[in-house]
């Protein structure tokens, strides 16, 4: 596996995100000099406030739906930039799909122009509502390209398309990392997601919604874990979609009891229709990220959620805010 030094300069879109502002910060932590680039359609300022004093980070506000243009020499990019909840991305359906096509375009010919590493964020969407459990790498999918879900699943899985042609015809050094529910500090209360969902609503001591009966399945990665796997990928020379996430698996609503628990709320649990083309399972095989990356979880569900809840208590009592 490859080392980087200490004169790297990292494009991230969608940096100001919830993974996107912990990418920024560990790739600082490395030596890097970090140019982050976000829109704050669902970014936040307050996420990368803190690393605006380092002489070695740059903010650009823009759009990468559009092209960019850089000045200077760039050793990675990273295309974070995407709504990623339901919430966002049905609220946002046609920004979902440019920057998932244009924007993934626009940043793997900056990464031919400047002869850098790109890394594409992927999702474990793109299996849609899976018919194997747990998914591998190799199963294509079972996706509705026309359903509500289909504006994020496909336009992922275009990104993924696109990624490997530059790879074959331009010969870009690529990566694809498909991410599971990950969470953690940063996520925003009002993300849609199951966890800030669940502790939000527990934290106000309001009934914790689940959909359907509960049973389908989920499992979160915590996000410090995450992104040591997309690090060390992006070190290799390999190709491929490679999955990230925690493979140990839990029921919705075994979640929301263990969210009341975490919690000390006296909420209740109460329940709703099931959502269009909701996955009723999810877990990532990680056998590749293990052979590959020497890469598994190592903060346990209930270690990361114990860090979480005291990042959401703080969000109850502080409004959120976007820019700057």
């Amino acid at each position: 596996m490859g080392r980087y030094t200490d004169t790297m300069r990292t494009i991230i879109t969608g940096g100001a995100g919830f993974v996107g502002s912990h990418l920024c910060e560990r790739f600082l932590t490395e030596g890097h000099e970090v140019v982050c680039v976000d829109n704050f359609i669902t970014g936040t300022a307050e996420n990368i406030e803190h690393l605006r004093g380092s002489d070695r980070f740059t903010f650009i506000r823009h759009d990468i739906s559009h092209p960019l243009e850089i000045d200077g020499s760039v050793d990675n990019v990273l295309h974070f930039a995407s709504p990623a909840s339901p919430v966002d991305y049905l609220r946002h359906p046609i920004p979902t799909l440019k920057v998932g096509s244009l924007g993934t375009h626009n940043t793997l010919g900056l990464a031919k122009f400047k002869k850098a590493r790109y890394l594409l964020a992927s999702t474990s969407e793109v299996y849609g509502d899976p018919q194997q459990h747990p998914q591998r790498e190799d199963y294509w999918g079972h996706v509705n390209p026309i359903g509500l879900r289909g504006v994020y699943d496909e336009a992922k899985r275009f990104a993924e398309a696109m990624t490997m042609a530059y790879h074959r015809y331009h010969g870009v050094g690529t990566h694809i990392c498909r991410i599971f529910n990950t969470y953690g500090e940063r996520m925003r209360l009002d993300d849609g997601r199951v966890l800030p969902n669940f502790m939000g609503q527990a934290l106000r001591g309001e009934p914790l919604t689940v959909f359907g009966d509960g049973s389908q399945t989920r499992s979160f990665c915590y996000v410090s874990d995450l992104v040591e796997g997309i690090y060390r990928l992006l070190a290799t020379d390999f190709h491929d979609p490679v999955n990230l996430g925690n493979p140990h698996e839990v029921t919705i609503l075994d979640f929301a009891r263990e969210i009341i628990a975490l919690t000390g709320s006296r909420s209740t649990i109460e329940f709703k229709p099931l959502p269009e083309d909701d996955p009723k399972v999810r877990r990532p095989d990680i056998t590749r990220a293990r052979q590959l990356l020497g890469w598994e979880p190592r903060i346990d569900r209930h270690e990361g959620m114990q860090r979480t809840l005291e990042h959401f208590r703080r969000r109850v009592r502080k409004p959120e805010y976007r820019d700057f």
